[in-house]
């Protein structure tokens, strides 16, 4: 099985959705699967000019050169057979660098607007299941986690991905918050087993999970 890959887009070192990462990673492991844990402030990601030039064909980024590193990002994303999003939500967002790095999949959407969406009489790509680990410090909010969700439907859609599954957690200011709730860090852990497993079953089977 090829690993996991679980993307931490904190800026913050060890925090809540790091620990939601890891939680979810210790309960996969323990069904003998792999999660590569990748922190996204470690890469060197310019964020998105709005210049235009990745509407024409062969619709690439300018800035995909030098030591910018967002396509070895988009290159583990689409190798990896599950992929899971772990991110604090900031002002009822994404963090910055986060969304900077979401910016830079305009060359897909342009891709797709191009060629007017899926080419006609092709078959359509399996859908890459996508898992989404979202932790926030308020307690209350009816709508705070609705802005991040959009951003990551449509963030994911032209790259043939979808969220399966999600975790919003609330109330969580520090890790420390979350190790007092044990019931939700063994309910991550049980997460990460049963999407290990479904995988494996699937992998098994021939099929995406």
């Amino acid at each position: 099985m090829n690993q996991i890959l679980a993307l931490l887009c904190s800026p913050r070192p060890g925090g809540v959705s790091d620990s939601l990462a890891r939680l979810f990673a210790e309960g996969a492991a323990e069904a003998g699967a792999e999660v590569r844990l990748e922190p996204l402030r470690r890469y060197k990601i310019a964020p998105c000019i709005g210049c235009g030039a990745c509407a024409r064909p062969p619709h690439a980024c300018v800035l995909a050169r030098g030591d910018d590193q967002a396509e070895e990002l988009f290159a583990l994303f689409q190798a990896a057979p599950l992929v899971l999003l772990a991110a604090p939500i900031y002002f009822y967002a994404l963090p910055a660098f986060f969304k900077g790095f979401i910016d830079r999949s305009q060359r897909f959407w342009a891709a797709r607007a191009y060629d007017h969406g899926p080419r006609a009489g092709l078959p359509r790509p399996p859908v890459k299941p996508v898992l989404a680990a979202l932790s926030a410090g308020r307690p209350r909010g009816g709508q705070l986690f609705t802005g991040a969700l959009l951003t990551l439907k449509y963030f994911l859609a032209p790259q043939d991905a979808r969220i399966q599954e999600k975790r919003l957690l609330r109330g969580l200011d520090t890790p420390e918050d979350l190790a007092a709730r044990p019931a939700v860090c063994d309910a991550l852990r049980a997460w990460g087993r049963h999407w290990a497993q479904r995988l494996e079953a699937r992998t098994d089977d021939g099929q995406s999970a």
